[in-house]
C-alpha cells in the first residue's frame, strides 16, 4: 500500500549494472482505466524508462516487476521548476515590458526567449537536479 508522502509505479527491470538499474514504468492517464476508453480516444499511455540507483543487497532480476517510488515532495518540486516558475517568469517579462516594448510581437517573443533562457539553464543545471530527483525500487 502506497503511502501518503510517496508516488508509486509499477515498472518492469530493462537492465542491472553494478551503478544503476534501468526500469520502464508506463505513465497512465485516468481516463485509462475507463471502460469506454475504446469509444472516446482520449486514453493516454506513455512508457518511460528511469534510471534506479541498485541496490547492492537486492535480488532482482532482469524482467521483474517492480515498485518505483519517489517522495511526493519531489513531485511537487518538479511541478514548480518545470511549470509553475516558469508561468511566473513569463507573467513578469510580460506586465514589466509592456510600459517598454509597444509592438506585442515582439513583446511575446521577447516573453518567449526568457522562458527559453529559463528552460536552458534548467538544461545547465540538469546533472545537479538529477542528483536531488531519486527513485527506489520496493
Amino acid at each position: 500500500m502506497a503511502k501518503k508522502n510517496e508516488i508509486r509505479h509499477s515498472g518492469k527491470i530493462l537492465e542491472i549494472t553494478p551503478d544503476f538499474t534501468t526500469v520502464q514504468i508506463i505513465v497512465s492517464s485516468a481516463c485509462s482505466a475507463c471502460h469506454a476508453k475504446g469509444l472516446c480516444g482520449m486514453s493516454e499511455e506513455e512508457e518511460k524508462v528511469i534510471m534506479v540507483p541498485t541496490d547492492p543487497y537486492a535480488d532482482h532480476k532482469v524482467g521483474d516487476e517492480v515498485q518505483v517510488l519517489t517522495k511526493m515532495t519531489m513531485g511537487l518540486k518538479a511541478v514548480w521548476i518545470s511549470y509553475v516558475i516558469p508561468l511566473a517568469v513569463l507573467m513578469i517579462l510580460i506586465l514589466s515590458l509592456s510600459p517598454v516594448i509597444a509592438n506585442e510581437l515582439m513583446l511575446g517573443l521577447v516573453s518567449i526567449a526568457g522562458v527559453a533562457l529559463y528552460y536552458f539553464g534548467i538544461w545547465l543545471f540538469r546533472d545537479r537536479l538529477s542528483n536531488e530527483f531519486v527513485f527506489y525500487i520496493a
